[in-house]
């Protein structure tokens, strides 16, 4: 194994243990809003994936560019359907009218 694997590998492991930390400290309050901006961020995986296609020079690398592409995307629509379900939580239903006595 080389020099280069390994420095790799350590940044892996590293950011793991950062994630882990960072995560496990965010309020519940601030899931949504956090939940979103990662949602903007998972569209880095999607040019990954791009990037990885431009390099392809075999069937392999190819079907590997494809499969990254489409769960990356997979994965940045449906957190934001959720984050969008999440969110409507929080709205009042359209056709409920505010009582008399909440006014009092």
């Amino acid at each position: 194994m080389s020099q280069e694997l390994y420095a790799n590998l350590a940044i892996f492991v590293l950011s793991l243990l950062v994630g882990f930390e960072v995560m496990s400290k965010i309020p519940s309050t601030l899931q949504t809003p956090m939940m979103s901006g990662a949602n903007a961020i998972h569209g880095v995986v999607v040019v990954g994936a791009f990037v990885i296609a431009a390099e392809a020079n075999n069937w392999l690398f190819y079907c590997l560019a494809f499969f990254g592409a489409f769960f990356a995307a997979v994965n940045v629509a449906g957190g934001y359907t959720v984050t969008d379900r999440m969110l409507g939580m929080f709205n009042r239903p359209k056709n409920s009218q505010p009582k008399e006595d909440d006014h009092k």
